[in-house]
């Protein structure tokens, strides 16, 4: 199933007997699914075709739909007689000649010169009712296309950032069974120097507890210590996140509620992965994941 980004645009000419009809569809990303018309007044009608058509096919954005009508020149067959109006001097004339019985009757000049006698055609905007939806269906058509095609684009620099973070985790992950033991090393040389352990002699001064009691409480403190430093957990969270937000992207549909859910939880990880930083190498891969998941976080606002 394709990914289809929020933004997008389509246009279509088409040309009728009455005159040529412009319909345009553009849309930015939004929360919801926002429908705006620009519509001529006489058109109005048609605004629920246009509704209908872009609600069975969209769920998200904002999207602004323009139709303008440009009816034919003077010099072409759009002028019509005004009929009702004629009908009505017909029956002036009537009335005027039963009392007036040598009144000389209106020329057909006279009457094809009348005000308001010749007029515009009238566009019947149901008359062209099919010609207009099938405008729309295929304007649409053309409108979800080059969502479709920037939306793949999109799909494409996701999947590389992903890679890129998958990178992180592969690199880093090796790292930390050593890590933790350095660490628990280090704990221990400074706790025992804080404790008066180290080049202490029993019974004197330095040693105000007994080395029992130190050893215990050395092992309580780094058991504390290596839990804090051992990132295990978070890693593997990050991987099964990253592996989550990838099969989303592949299985594609409405993806940009789930993947903008995915990004909070994979920043999450990486925070804690940065504030148990003992070492340069898991603080430079928290800025690192943090700058990638505000990448794609940008880049998910865009899909439906």
């Amino acid at each position: 199933m394709s990914i289809y980004s929020m933004t997008g645009y389509a246009s279509s000419t088409q040309e009728t007997d009455a005159g040529t009809m412009t319909i345009e569809i553009k849309s930015v990303n939004s929360r919801f699914l926002d429908l705006q018309f620009r519509i001529n007044d006489d058109f109005r009608s048609i605004e629920s075709l246009f509704r209908d058509a872009i609600s069975r096919r969209l769920a998200r954005g904002k999207v602004e739909c323009r139709f303008s009508f440009g009816k034919k020149n003077a010099d072409s067959d759009t002028k019509a007689l005004n009929l009702p109006l004629l009908n009505q001097l017909a029956q002036f004339q009537a009335s005027l000649r039963s009392t007036f019985p040598d009144a000389a009757p209106l020329t057909t000049n006279e009457l094809l010169r009348w005000p308001g006698v010749i007029e515009e055609a009238e566009v019947n905007a149901e008359h062209l009712q099919g010609i207009i939806s099938s405008t729309i269906n295929a304007t649409l058509e053309a409108f979800i296309v080059s969502r479709e095609r920037e939306g793949a684009a999109l799909c494409e620099v996701l999947l590389n950032r992903i890679s890129a973070m998958e990178e992180i985790v592969a690199r880093i992950t090796p790292m930390m069974p050593q890590a933790v033991q350095q660490f628990q090393q280090k704990a221990i040389t400074k706790l025992e120097e804080a404790l008066g352990l180290v080049n202490a002699t029993p019974g004197t001064h330095t040693q105000t507890i007994s080395r029992e009691e130190a050893i215990d409480r050395i092992r309580q403190e780094v058991t504390v210590y290596g839990i804090r430093v051992d990132v295990a957990e978070e890693l593997a969270r990050l991987a099964a996140h990253l592996t989550e937000t990838r099969h989303i992207l592949k299985k594609g549909g409405q993806v940009g509620k789930r993947l903008d859910f995915m990004m909070q939880e994979l920043n999450r990880e990486a925070n804690t992965l940065g504030s148990k930083a003992a070492i340069k190498e898991l603080a430079d891969a928290s800025m690192e994941l943090k700058l990638l998941i505000e990448q794609i976080r940008e880049q998910v606002q865009n899909l439906e």
